[in-house]
């Protein structure tokens, strides 16, 4: 290969700042906020309000559920 020592390079500077990143959201707490909100959407989809405004902004959700009935 012609060059390898290029390709190393690259790779090594690709995995310092890859793990200089990681190590940046560990410290800063991305993950926990990351979390947190995660629960917070997942919880509020499945509220009796979010299935609510789905209804409301489908108005032809009687009509594809008809079509899937047909076919």
């Amino acid at each position: 290969m012609k060059f390898w020592d290029w390709y190393l390079k690259i790779a090594v500077v690709s995995a310092m700042i890859g793990g200089s990143m990681e190590f940046f959201m560990i410290k800063t707490g991305f993950y926990d906020k990351v979390t947190v909100l995660e629960a917070e959407k997942r919880a509020w989809e499945n509220s009796p309000e979010a299935k609510a405004v789905r209804d409301a902004l489908n108005p032809w959700r009687h009509q594809d559920a008809e079509a899937r009935k047909d076919s």
